[in-house]
């Protein structure tokens, strides 16, 4: 079986319309949804509605229940003081996208869980606990085995941290998906993951970042040109 898991798209309608058409060619017989398909794009109702069209099932990301739940955000910035400069800006996207999708899309986005378990793999948007902290790509193998090991399957997929890896672990793996918008390992374009009959890989696909960046413009996206500024780079960038 063959199972492709996109998470982090961010309303980046650009970049998710690269990979529907890289998943036409990697043919998966099960599509997830890992979360966050929200906030920092030009199309956030766009997402939402082909995603669920698509039938997707998915995980809600920490920024699709910030929009849902705003003091999601404001508990978390209460422990991050590394937050604290950004949350001018970001309450401002995330009333633009809270305006843009409506009553009824964030309603559905309140619906979503926390895990999606398809064996042999299970899919969170940051961990089980909380879809607003997750160990990134250095963390010692014991922290990954003590934060996914309880989900019971044989591969972790999870999002959030916008860096994709794959580890073998003693008797599991766990891999991030890496992001479809908004990259932070360096990297540009589009990425997922694909799992073939358990073998998990990373798919990176080239998608019209200037074409994103013009559309963010035009729709007069808060912040436009911090955001354009993180595509471009591929990293994540100070206002």
């Amino acid at each position: 079986m063959r199972i492709a898991i996109v998470s982090d798209i961010h309303g980046n309608r650009t970049a998710f319309e690269a990979v529907l058409a890289d998943l036409r060619g990697s043919s998966p017989d099960l599509v997830l949804n890992g979360g966050d398909l929200v906030h920092g794009g030009s199309g956030d109702a766009e997402v939402v509605d082909r995603v669920r069209d698509l039938g997707w099932p998915g995980v809600m990301g920490n920024t699709d229940e910030m929009l849902f739940r705003p003091q999601a955000l404001e508990d978390f910035a209460a422990e991050t003081p590394t937050v604290a400069p950004l949350l001018p800006a970001i309450r401002e996207m995330a009333a633009a996208s809270r305006e843009a999708l409506g009553e009824g899309r964030l309603a559905w986005l309140a619906g979503l869980p926390i895990e999606q378990i398809h064996p042999p793999v299970a899919v969170v948007h940051a961990s089980p606990q909380s879809c607003w902290r997750a160990p990134g790509p250095e963390a010692p193998d014991a922290d990954l085995q003590r934060v996914y090991g309880a989900l019971g399957q044989p591969l972790v997929v999870y999002g959030h941290i916008h860096r994709s890896y794959v580890r073998t672990l003693s008797g599991m793996m766990v891999a991030n998906s890496g992001s479809v918008s908004l990259s932070y390992d360096g990297d540009a374009r589009a990425a997922y993951l694909l799992v073939d009959d358990g073998r998990p890989s990373i798919r990176r696909v080239a998608y019209g970042v200037e074409k994103e960046c013009r559309l963010l413009a035009e729709r007069r996206v808060p912040h436009a040109v911090w955001i354009a500024k993180m595509l471009r780079a591929g990293s994540f960038q100070t206002p």
